[in-house]
């Protein structure tokens, strides 16, 4: 036994008695259990082992296998040492008959397989057979003769001559305790523990071959299920270890605990070897797993690195993937601004573009600090990570140091605006005190040095507004100054220059004035189109302006009804003035293009002479002559045409036809504005409530036309919008949609992920589409609408609450087959809508009634009265009128549902059109 478990070279005699080794205890047990040669433990004087044959009955009965396979493994017991020294025989046959006596010597003799050194019988006790043991042996001694001479004893004490009493068994007179059963028991734990450590070690080399020749994936998830598939048999592994060791310690325990209960109990030479046996295997079994635990934790080391960097690969493409997109956006920030405001808009979106970039950068520098701390911690893969790591920083740093350099060209982008802003302000401020000094105070010499005092005080002013050199605006301003905004910036100094020579003849008039009294002269006023046209100073701005300077330049004071009826005259006055202007450039652009696109002469005439002539310019002509009613998207679609470029040059217009198409907007606007000034100061005045009665509709106007420029932008619709009646509500929604028909991923989908979707409720339809920001940067950006889909209201219902969100309500259609689930951005905008909603699909429940009902009637009224026995179809008309009515009225009572049918004979809409418009603008203009 020992030497399966011997961790020292193996010598040929070792190798030898390892190779005749055949059997374990387990194997022969019930052969060893009758116990006719045991192996006591006992030692001769010189060590070697002694093996007892007790007195056994039928000795001669035992099969010579079960003979062979008891000696041979009894002599394999003990240690090779011990084994080569040779055996002694104690054979016990007091109890026994001579011719039995030498059956057994000679068989014993005959196949014994060990050495051996002695061999002691103690002869039959009985006189006969005693006497007869000795002539016997003494006659037939030639036949017993041996490498070992055979002693015949007579007495156990004869015996103790022998082999010294401490190593007798008790039934030879001995003190040796020796139990059967339990050394069988102890062998069989024994061979059992070896054949575990044997088997563990087995498995533990099998295991750690199969991880080193496991190949490394290319993935984060095969990685990860290849650790843990690793780690769960390590822990297996480490299990069985742990229960051989329990084993082993149990055997142990087993052996040492006579000398554990008894300090003084003595070990046998057996017993003594097995403790050392099962020691030397515990041993082996804890060096085996220290080998196996170094060797997986560098296994593991390695897998959680090839973890690590397969995680590091895989963020390094999703990151990588997010710079290139917001380094691409980021280069879309071309644009400088071409005013002041929108300048800082750009500021803005680039701002906020910044915030949003802020995550994307900050998850860059992250991977990168998580590759360098790699690279320090000697990864196996450093060669694949230096170069990834440089990357990262060097895409961060270049967006960095980008958004920086945009964000200073914004700045001076900014600071330009603000300075040519500043000067046009400056400018206007200038016309228009030249343009509101009294001509008649200017008379006299006190008006005359009173404004020219003024003037002189406003020039003071412009050290702070005004451009000082041109030149330098241009060195400072380099890298942004492009051929528009250096044009603009041109422009602006020169009409500094020119009020700035204003104001010079000025000067030089009222020092005249003021040197020399001139003859009265009758005053008139100049005409204020500076003021009008001033495009920096909102108009309640400069009503308080002017009334503070009305106030600075002397006269008595004025009450507060007094300044507030110089006020409401100042509004008035400024509503006229600017409605003059509007309606002269309306009517320019009617007179100039609207009668040159009527004139087919004239078209041909500029469609050929244009070197530019294109066919759609002809494309254009005819539109308009098919399409008159609505031609202002006509003129809106084409405006940058060569045509209507002739005409603007034609009619010599700064602007082009699409920025007087938008005026009327514009104007809506500034009536507004205008009568919330009037409002503000005529709260007592007779008239206010007609004021807060057009300011509000105005209001409902502007939202008229908002709604309708978010309706003209739809795109993809093939039907006319004017059919769906009129447009209630619009705004943005988030869309879930869940339909009974289709495939059920289809439906996962749609269930969970949500569409961003503008909603366009009309009377008869809601249409869904997709926002879309288009044309430019900035506040220049044009929302489109790209149409979707449509629902017809007349199959339209509503469930009014979501369960788990306030915001949510559901539209369904056709008894549920289709369900959109609609997501408000607010809660207050849902109850608007749902409550529009309900509204909508009311009046077509009520209307279906009333319909119902008046043909109903009609039916009734022209059917002869039928006989009372039979059933005439009005009556069954009327029925199921009624159940039909019974019905929808259970459907309305519902709540949160709302079931409609489409009325026969829906109301007729006033359309809101561009005509429509128009008809508003004028009532207005003719009250005002």
């Amino acid at each position: 036994m020992e030497s399966l478990v011997s961790s020292d070279p193996l010598t040929i005699d070792e190798i030898m008695h390892q190779d005749i080794i055949p059997l374990y205890a387990a194997d022969i047990q019930d052969q060893l259990k009758k116990q006719f040669a045991y192996l006591s433990g006992g030692r001769g004087g010189d060590g070697c082992p002694v093996i007892t044959f007790p007195d056994y009955p039928a000795f001669s009965e035992i099969p010579e296998k079960e003979f062979q396979n008891v000696l041979t493994y009894l002599t394999s017991i003990p240690s090779l040492r011990d084994a080569g020294i040779g055996f002694i025989l104690v054979i016990d046959r007091r109890q026994d008959k001579w011719t039995s006596v030498k059956a057994s010597i000679l068989r014993i003799t005959a196949s014994f397989p060990g050495n051996l050194q002695l061999v002691l019988v103690l002869r039959p006790t009985g006189f006969f057979h005693r006497a007869l043991s000795d002539i016997a042996f003494k006659f037939h001694k030639d036949e017993f003769k041996m490498k070992v001479p055979i002693i015949m004893l007579g007495s156990v004490s004869e015996l103790q001559g022998y082999i010294d009493k401490t190593q007798l068994t008790e039934d030879l007179g001995g003190t040796l305790d020796y139990c059967h059963n339990r050394w069988l028991s102890r062998r069989t734990a024994i061979e059992g523990f070896a054949q575990k450590v044997k088997q563990t070690a087995q498995i533990l080399q099998s295991f750690g071959t199969e991880l080193a020749e496991t190949e490394l994936p290319n993935d984060v998830q095969s990685t990860s299920s290849l650790l843990a598939t690793h780690t769960e048999k390590k822990d297996k592994m480490k299990e069985d270890i742990r229960l051989a060791v329990e084993q082993g310690d149990d055997v142990l325990g087993s052996i040492t605990k006579p000398v554990t209960e008894n300090p003084e109990y003595k070990l046998n030479q057996d017993q003594l070897d097995n403790q050392t046996t099962v020691e030397r295997l515990l041993a082996q079994l804890h060096e085996t797993e220290t080998a196996f635990d170094e060797f997986w934790i560098k296994h593991q080391q390695k897998l959680e690195q090839c973890l690590c960097l397969r995680n590091f690969e895989q963020n390094f493409r999703e990151v990588k993937a997010a710079l290139d997109i917001v380094s691409e956006r980021l280069s879309a920030f071309t644009d400088v601004g071409n005013s002041c405001s929108h300048a800082e808009h750009i500021l803005k979106d680039l701002v906020n573009f910044e915030e949003k970039s802020c995550e994307t950068i900050t998850k860059a520098r992250m991977l990168a600090s998580e590759g360098d701390t790699f690279i320090q911690s000697n990864h196996y893969a450093v060669d694949s990570i230096i170069p990834k790591c440089s990357e990262l920083h060097h895409l961060c740093d270049a967006f960095t140091t980008e958004m920086e350099r945009r964000r200073n060209l914004l700045n001076k982008s900014l600071e330009l605006h603000s300075l040519l802003e500043k000067s046009m302000k400056w400018c206007d401020e200038g016309i228009y005190l030249l343009a509101s000094q009294p001509v008649d105070k200017c008379q006299s010499q006190d008006g005359a040095e009173s404004a020219l005092q003024e003037i002189e005080k406003f020039l003071d002013t412009g050290a702070g507004n005004k451009i000082k050199e041109l030149n330098k605006i241009y060195r400072e301003y380099a890298q942004i100054l492009n051929e528009d905004l250096k044009e603009h910036v041109q422009k602006v100094f020169q009409k500094q220059e020119s009020m700035e020579e204003m104001f010079q003849k000025r000067q030089v008039s009222l020092k005249k004035l003021a040197a020399k009294q001139t003859r009265p002269v009758q005053p008139v006023a100049p005409r204020p189109e500076a003021f009008v046209k001033s495009p920096c100073t909102s108009p309640g701005k400069q009503l308080y302006e002017m009334t503070e300077l009305h106030q600075s330049r002397g006269g008595s004071t004025m009450d507060d009804e007094e300044n507030l009826a110089v006020l409401r005259q100042h509004v008035i006055n400024e509503l006229i003035e600017t409605e003059r202007a509007y309606v002269e450039e309306l009517l320019c652009v009617l007179e100039g293009y609207a009668a040159e696109m009527d004139n087919p002469l004239m078209n041909l005439v500029i469609f050929c002479s244009s070197p530019q002539f294109q066919m759609e310019d002809f494309q254009i002509y005819e539109k308009y002559c098919q399409n008159k009613p609505r031609s202002e998207s006509l003129w809106r679609q084409f405006s940058d045409s060569v045509f209507f470029q002739e005409c603007q040059r034609k009619l010599d217009h700064k602007l082009s036809l699409d920025s007087y198409l938008l005026k009327p907007v514009q104007r809506i606007t500034k009536y507004q504005l205008l009568l919330k000034e009037m409002l503000k100061y005529s709260k007592n005045c007779e008239g206010a409530e007609d004021l807060q009665e057009a300011l509000t509709s105005i209001l409902g106007i502007l939202k008229a036309v908002n709604d309708s420029m978010h309706q003209i932008a739809i795109t993809g619709y093939d039907g006319n919008l004017n059919e769906l009646g009129k447009l209630l509500m619009q705004g943005s929604f988030n869309v879930w949609t869940d339909h009974k028909k289709g495939h059920s991923k289809v439906k996962d989908l749609a269930r969970f992920k949500p569409m961003q979707r503008h909603l366009f409720l009309h009377e008869k339809a809601v249409l869904f589409c997709k926002k879309r920001e288009e044309n430019g940067e900035g506040y220049e950006k044009a929302p489109s609408y790209s149409y979707k889909h449509s629902l017809n209201m007349a199959a339209v219902g509503i469930t009014e609450n979501v369960k788990g969100d306030a915001k949510k309500f559901e539209i369904w259609y056709n008894a549920r087959e289709e369900v959109y689930i609609i997501q408000a951005p607010t809660p207050e905008v849902k109850a608007t809508w749902v409550n529009e909603i309900r509204k909508v699909l009311t009046s077509q429940l009520q209307a279906c009634r009333e319909a119902s009902q008046h043909r109903t009637l009609e039916h009734t009224q022209s059917l002869p009265l039928p006989a009372s026995s039979c059933t005439s179809p009005s009556r069954n008309n009327i029925r199921n009128t009624k159940k039909m009515e019974e019905r929808k009225a259970d459907l309305t009572s519902l709540e949160g549902y709302v079931t409609t049918v489409a009325p026969k004979y829906p109301e007729k809409r006033k359309e809101c059109s561009f005509q429509c418009f128009w008809s508003h603008y004028w009532s207005l203009r003719r009250s005002l």
